[in-house]
C-alpha cells in the first residue's frame, strides 16, 4: 500500500464507538487504508482495569465485524504514553481511535508524549484518526471539566483548535446543565461550537477539519449562533478556518 502525503481523515462521534450502529463510519475510516485498528482506551484508565477490559473487548468485536486487525495500546498513564514499545504500535494503522472515558485525563496523559507524536505523524501520513465523547473533546483546544466547572478549561490535544464539541449532545445537558453556556460563552473569534447527538459522527474526509459530512441517526448542532440549527445524516457542515494543529 502506498504511503500518503496528506493527513486522514477525521471523526468525531458523539457516542456508540465499537458498536454496530457505527460499523458503517469506522469502516468507511479504514477503506483504502492499512487493515490496522488501533484503539486507544486511555480516557477510561481512572475507572480502573475492568473499564479498559470492556473497551477492548468491544473493540475486538468491531474489528473482527470489520475483517481488520485490532492492535490495542493500552496507555494507561504519561509513563506509558512515553513508552516506544507502545509508541511503535501505531506505525502503519489505518485506524487511530480515542474511546471514551474522561477528556481531561485523556488530553493530559497523551499531549507531548511519544504515543501521541506517533498518532500525529500516523495520521499526518494518511492514517484516519477518530475520537468518540472524550476522545472527539480531546482532539479539539477546549476541554472542560465536568465536575469543576470553575475550572479553567485544558487546552487539549490541538489537532482541531478551531472547535469545542459537546459529544451525547441529546443527553449531555441532562448530566451537566452548565456545559452549553460556558461553551458558547464568549468564545475567542473563528472558534465554533458544535454539538453532537449520540450514535452520530461528523467525518471530514479531507483531514483538513473544515468540511463535515454528518453520519449516523441523529444530528449535528452549531451552538454558539441563535437559533441552534442541526444538520441530519447526509448534509455538510462547513467550519471557518482558525489555525493549524499543534503537537
Amino acid at each position: 500500500m502506498e504511503r500518503r502525503l496528506s493527513p486522514g481523515p477525521l471523526a468525531l462521534v458523539g457516542s456508540g464507538e465499537y458498536l454496530p450502529v457505527m460499523a458503517g463510519v469506522e469502516g468507511m475510516l479504514l477503506r483504502g487504508r492499512a487493515p490496522r485498528y488501533v484503539q486507544l482506551p486511555t480516557a477510561a484508565a481512572p475507572e480502573g482495569e475492568r473499564s479498559l477490559r470492556r473497551w477492548l473487548d468491544l473493540g475486538a468485536a468491531q474489528a473482527e465485524r470489520l475483517g481488520v486487525e485490532q492492535i490495542p495500546v493500552l496507555v494507561r498513564d504519561r509513563d506509558e504514553a512515553d513508552t516506544p514499545d507502545l509508541a511503535a504500535l501505531v506505525e502503519g494503522a489505518g485506524l487511530v481511535y480515542l474511546s471514551g472515558g474522561n477528556p481531561t485525563y485523556l488530553a493530559q496523559t497523551l499531549r507531548g508524549t511519544r504515543v501521541w507524536q506517533a498518532i500525529l505523524a500516523a495520521w499526518q501520513s494518511g492514517s484516519a484518526l477518530a475520537g468518540c465523547s472524550a476522545g472527539a473533546i480531546a482532539l479539539t483546544g477546549w476541554v472542560p471539566s465536568m465536575r469543576a466547572p470553575h475550572r479553567e478549561p485544558d487546552p487539549g490535544l490541538g489537532v482541531l483548535p478551531h472547535l469545542r464539541v459537546l459529544p451525547h449532545f441529546d443527553r449531555m445537558l441532562g448530566w451537566v446543565p452548565d456545559l452549553l453556556t460556558r461553551a458558547v460563552l464568549h468564545p475567542p473569534a473563528g472558534i465554533t461550537v458544535i454539538g453532537i447527538d449520540e450514535d452520530t459522527a461528523a467525518v471530514d474526509l479531507t483531514g483538513a477539519g473544515h468540511t463535515w459530512q454528518v453520519h449516523g441517526r441523529q444530528q449535528v448542532w452549531t451552538l454558539a449562533d441563535a437559533p441552534r440549527r442541526g444538520y441530519p445524516a447526509g448534509t455538510t457542515l462547513i467550519t471557518p478556518e482558525r489555525s493549524s494543529p499543534s503537537d
